[in-house]
């Protein structure tokens, strides 16, 4: 069997940015069917998303999925909680991760693995202003080192 083809819906680019990513995991979502329609034309925006861990289990909230226009009056509420479905031992290990002092758990991209919405979800650590700084100085030279070959 080949593997399915993935394609990027929506990426979160701040997050790598403001945030040390340390471990990544792979969910799926619970969905209505607007917010699939609207998903696959990239209405989303991911920019104040986080993950919560509840006992029901983990819980995306602030994803904003805009209203799909031909859904009429059963048309979805942009930014109601959706839930994640991931393994047990994968929210235990995320659980063990956020009781940590400084961690968090983010999302950083919505995809289409085949047919199915996939998000991908991280383990984060907050970075320091000057670990920001650090990283966009080896940016800008890597930027340089390709100029000048």
């Amino acid at each position: 069997m080949s593997n399915p083809v993935i394609k990027n819906l929506v990426v979160n680019r701040r997050a790598t940015h403001q945030y040390e990513v340390l471990d990544r995991f792979e969910a799926g979502m619970v969905l209505l069917g607007s917010e699939v329609k609207s998903l696959r034309d990239s209405k989303a925006n991911l920019g104040d998303a986080h993950v919560q861990i509840r006992p029901t289990g983990a819980w995306l909230h602030g994803l904003h999925i805009s209203p799909y226009k031909q859904a009429n009056r059963n048309n979805h509420e942009p930014l109601r909680p959706r839930q994640l479905l991931l393994h047990t031992h994968e929210i235990s290990k995320l659980r063990k991760g956020k009781a940590e002092k400084g961690m968090t758990i983010i999302p950083l991209r919505l995809y289409l693995k085949g047919s199915r919405i996939k998000v991908e979800i991280a383990l984060a650590k907050g970075k320091k202003l000057h670990d920001k700084r650090h990283d966009l100085k080896q940016k800008q030279a890597q930027r340089d080192m390709k100029r000048d070959r």
